[in-house]
């Protein structure tokens, strides 16, 4: 089923969209403010987001930001601004579609329908789905790690540690990313955090813990996975 995170703060709404969509079978979480948003994102995944740019803790455009320091799932704007200028803040910061509210609810479907579709991995892309290193393979989907031929036990936390830096291949995530992501967006300056993590993901997945090949320190910036 389609995971829909619905982020708005005026509850009518969110009771009406969560009514709407499940009503057509799609499974959906609700946040209210901006911090709770990137917390549910973050621990559930959506297929597609559905977000407010007026909410009480911090602009949307923060939590575009925020969910494209490491997705791509889609994001459609629902806002009664009707300013030019903030509609394209919100898709340079990196949102797909934009809606005015009010807006009408077949309209806002077909739209989410479309976003879906274009976001679903199709051919070569599909495969990227699966990250294969020389000594071991990370499965996204199926959220499975394999070396030589047998599967390595993941806290969750590594589990989700491991995942934004293999969607990141090749590309430094900086510590505060990193702590934001898998722990929360209070959590920032916490590197003892990462260091005890990473060497548990050393030891279970690199040949040689103490000069790591694919969990590669940046030091005083962050971390980057490479193949």
């Amino acid at each position: 089923m389609t995971r829909v995170l619905v982020v708005d703060d005026e509850p009518q709404i969110v009771r009406a969209l969560v009514i709407n969509l499940k009503a057509r079978h799609y499974e959906v979480d609700a946040a209210h403010d901006g911090a709770s948003a990137l917390e549910l994102a973050a621990a559930r995944h959506p297929d597609v987001v559905l977000l407010d740019l007026g909410l009480p803790d911090m602009d949307g455009t923060e939590v575009i930001r925020g969910l494209r320091g490491w997705t791509k799932v889609p994001i459609i704007i629902l806002s009664a601004r009707q300013n030019s200028d903030e509609k394209v803040q919100a898709l340079d910061a990196g949102a797909d579609d934009y809606v005015t509210k009010p807006f009408g609810m077949d309209e806002l479907l077909a739209r989410l329908r479309a976003a879906v579709r274009r976001g679903a991995p199709v051919g070569p892309e599909a495969e990227s789905a699966t990250v294969t290193t020389a000594t071991f393979t990370v499965d996204l989907a199926a959220k499975r790690v394999v070396r030589d031929g047998k599967d390595i036990r993941l806290t969750p936390t590594e589990w989700h540690l491991l995942e934004v830096l293999v969607r990141n291949s090749g590309r430094l995530v900086s510590q505060k990313q990193l702590l934001q992501e898998v722990w929360g967006p209070a959590y920032g300056t916490e590197s003892n955090y990462l260091r005890v993590y990473m060497a548990q993901l050393r030891r279970k997945l690199e040949v040689d813990p103490s000069a790591p090949r694919h969990f590669v320190t940046e030091p005083g910036m962050g971390y980057r996975f490479e193949l």
